[in-house]
């Protein structure tokens, strides 16, 4: 029985798997997304999670205990150059796991794994969103600021004149 063990084997022995595991990093940190299984992608992110907290810290030291993992100097370069800079704010949660559906051929639960700063759907989405709601009074302020100060009282003026002359 498996009583206390939390380490998924994925039907791979140990040098398999590691090699497997890496690859996947690998792949992950060059291209920023990957499909694969449900399972393998639960692995993945209990492998990578901590390589991208290291990588927050950008000395010799933690290099090399990445590289001993990725296996992979170009990996290891964008990690600590790209990844690392925009994940530097964020205290965890580097990975975002989306399932996908079952695959044709052996009716595989699949996934998307990604990297979360990297998704412009999701971060860019929210910034734009939260501007454009913010309709009330926005394009008055903006003009204030653009318009030099004598032509910014003479606006409101001729709007509140044509208002009263439309009352009457």
């Amino acid at each position: 029985m498996r009583h206390g063990k939390k380490v998924n084997h994925l039907s791979r022995q140990s040098g398999h798997r590691k090699s497997m595991l890496a690859n996947m990093a690998c792949s992950l940190i060059e291209h920023k997304r990957i499909n694969t299984t449900v399972a393998k992608a639960k692995a993945l992110k209990q492998f990578v999670e901590p390589l991208v907290t290291k990588s927050k810290e950008d000395t010799t030291h933690n290099r090399r205990i990445v590289f001993t993992y990725l296996r992979n100097k170009y990996a290891v370069t964008e990690l600590f150059r790209e990844v690392a800079a925009k994940v530097g704010d964020r205290p965890g949660g580097y990975t975002r796991i989306i399932k996908l559906g079952n695959r044709l051929g052996d009716n595989a639960d699949m996934a998307m794994i990604e990297l979360v700063d990297f998704n412009e759907l999701y971060n860019g989405g929210k910034k734009e969103e939260k501007k454009a709601k913010s309709r009330r009074g926005g394009k008055a302020k903006k003009a204030e600021v653009t318009a030099p100060e004598a032509k910014a009282p003479e606006a409101p003026a001729a709007e509140s004149t044509e208002n009263a002359e439309a009352a009457e």
